[in-house]
């Protein structure tokens, strides 16, 4: 019952989207469905259901379906970038972190394996990604504070971050892990993260694979924490919005 009730998130975040004209009826049909699949899990082999939901996540958070407009929120702006750069809500990509965090609020919690090298962790993380960054001149120096900044840091961490870490951390690196070990599963899950960034190049790809192996450490040593992997995850992707070209040099 209590696992139910999670699921008033997304209902909530459907209907907000429908009411906003973000979400169009047509696309609808994708949500529910993807709800309906998660909400079936105790009744689906493991594996067919982790590749269905892989699936069904990815398309929406890719913006492959039909039926979902983003809504802008203020003007174009120079951020240093290769092109002006718009602070959108993507409705397809936050009912993804809707419906997965509903999911994820039922799971099983666990104790921590190390505070101390989570800590480690984070804080190399948070030193290292930018510093490479600049070192291999994939971004530039470019500090600034941005009018919208804290409107994007709240779509960051309840979007971007949180649809992204349930995907690769909650997801697959959790049953990779179980299946493979902590060495593998983390490695495995840390090389699909990178991947799915090679759209914006090689070298982001390759800063991003560094920043995912640190999400993957420290969600990994706090237990399995998401929002552990969430606040870090914000923390570098603010770092890059304050201090480096954004959202490419």
């Amino acid at each position: 019952m209590i696992r139910r009730l999670h699921y008033c998130i997304p209902v909530v975040a459907l209907s907000l989207g429908l009411a906003f004209g973000m979400i169009e009826p047509v696309g609808a049909p994708a949500v529910l469905l993807f709800a309906g699949w998660l909400v079936a899990q105790p009744h689906i082999p493991n594996p067919p259901w982790l590749l269905g939901t892989l699936l069904g996540a990815l398309l929406l958070a890719a913006h492959l379906l039909p039926g979902f407009s983003p809504l802008p929120l203020g003007p174009p702006q120079d951020l240093g970038g290769a092109s002006p750069w718009q602070l959108r809500i993507s409705p397809d990509k936050a009912m993804v972190a809707a419906l997965l965090l509903a999911w994820w609020l039922g799971q099983p919690r666990t104790d921590w394996r190390s505070i101390k090298l989570t800590l480690l962790v984070s804080g190399a993380c948070l030193i290292l990604v930018p510093l490479l960054a600049l070192a291999s001149g994939v971004l530039g120096w470019k500090p600034k504070w941005p009018a919208l900044f804290l409107p994007w840091l709240l779509i960051n961490l309840g979007i971007t971050c949180l649809a992204e870490e349930l995907i690769f951390r909650g997801l697959l690196q959790r049953a990779l892990v179980g299946r493979f070990g902590a060495v593998a599963g983390i490695g495995l899950a840390t090389a699909l993260f990178g991947a799915a960034h090679l759209p914006a190049g090689f070298g982001f790809a390759g800063l991003a694979t560094l920043a995912g192996l640190g999400y993957g450490l420290a969600f990994h040593y706090s237990g399995d924490r998401l929002w552990v992997a969430v606040l870090l995850h914000g923390a570098v992707n603010s770092l890059h919005l304050l201090l480096l070209t954004y959202p490419l040099r």
